[in-house]
């Protein structure tokens, strides 16, 4: 029997030869926005992990859109220069494909790394603050700072900030494009009507803020070939009362596939520093479940799916077109080697792998 997991599947022009991807995860490591050494060894290890796609992390559209000092940007030449070397590098060593996210941080820019405490900069800080953003003048959390309310040129820049680096991901070669719409950041809090309390054409809502969220939408699809994916991580729910619901995702979805987009991945969470996200597993597959039924548009999703058994059932089962994992390919960077061994499927290598050996290859998962 064939492994749905581990068949192909097709994103625009893009041949996927699997349904696994390696999530976006963050790596607090880039030089003034340029990716280091640490990405050409991180990602050249994920290159190699068996998944079908590999998203790069978070890469900022504007030097203050980053979460911290340390994060990744596509805003200037420079930042251009190091990426395009660290995907040349991938596609020349790995077999994965390769992604972007696309983001701009928002009013939780200017944050610590995480093992510094992941808060808010404050002055005095080892690392200097600047100043945030946001639809309204909402902090993120208890100790963060207020943001300062966006104007309309904010809106405008915002706007074209995200086209100029998806122009910027197409010259470096990345074989799919995606934006962050998710987790509290810029295009989630304007979204939100949590972080959201505009009055104006900005306002939270499908007539509003969703507006223009949806032009930008089309104002970076007209950058990007069509035969490229360009797709979006959004919000299933924001886990907040009064906050976004999975009903607000199938509309939002619905808004992005007639703006342009190519598929979604289904997160969750993220829009307050006291939100709780749920503990179980796969929880956001249900409301992918009803964005692919409903709005029939590419789904992908994401949070703690862990086990080969697990991931194979959301594909199998028709819950999602494609699966995330994130941590679980810091645990183990050859997770999807593993998952094919238990589902007697093959998965493409580096032949620089392959003296392990058929019976090494054949042997059972370890317990």
């Amino acid at each position: 029997m064939t492994s749905a997991l581990f068949s192909a599947y097709r994103l625009a022009d893009l041949e996927l030869p699997n349904r696994i991807v390696v999530a976006p995860m963050c790596q607090y490591s880039a030089d003034d926005g340029c990716a280091s050494d640490w990405h050409m060894t991180h990602l050249g290890m994920l290159a190699n992990s068996g998944a079908g796609l590999l998203i790069v992390e978070a890469t900022h559209v504007t030097r203050p859109g980053r979460i911290t000092h340390g994060c990744m940007g596509l805003y200037t030449d420079a930042n251009e220069a190091a990426l395009a070397r660290v995907v040349a590098h991938c596609k020349h060593i790995g077999k994965s494909r390769i992604g972007v996210q696309l983001a701009h941080a928002g009013r939780k820019a200017s944050s610590q790394r995480p093992w510094e405490g992941g808060k808010g900069l404050k002055p005095g800080d080892p690392d200097e603050p600047w100043e945030t953003m946001g639809p309204s003048p909402i902090p993120f959390g208890a100790d963060w700072p207020v943001p300062r309310e966006m104007t309309r040129d904010d809106f405008r820049h915002a706007h074209d900030a995200f086209v100029s680096s998806a122009t910027r991901a197409v010259r470096v070669g990345f074989d799919a494009i995606e934006l962050h719409m998710a987790h509290g950041y810029l295009l989630h809090s304007i979204a939100s009507p949590i972080s959201n309390k505009r009055t104006d054409e900005y306002g939270p809502g499908r007539q509003a803020g969703w507006r223009y969220l949806f032009e930008l939408v089309e104002a970076v699809r007209s950058v990007v070939p069509r035969g490229l994916p360009l797709g979006a991580r959004i919000t299933g729910s924001d886990w907040n009362e009064g906050g976004m619901t999975p009903d607000d995702a199938v509309a939002f979805a619905r808004g992005l596939r007639e703006a342009g987009m190519d598929y979604v991945d289904v997160s969750s969470g993220g829009v307050t520093a006291d939100t709780r996200n749920p503990a179980t597993a796969g929880y956001n597959v249900p409301v992918a479940e009803r964005v692919r039924r409903e709005v029939g548009i590419p789904t992908r999703t994401v949070g703690l799916i862990t086990s080969p058994a697990q991931a194979q059932a959301v594909v199998a089962e028709g819950k999602a077109d494609m699966v995330a994992l994130g941590r679980t390919f810091l645990d183990h960077p050859h997770w999807a080697w593993t998952a094919a061994r238990e589902l007697g499927a093959e998965v493409e290598r580096a032949p620089q792998y392959l003296r392990v050996g058929p019976k090494l290859w054949s042997a059972p998962a370890a317990r």
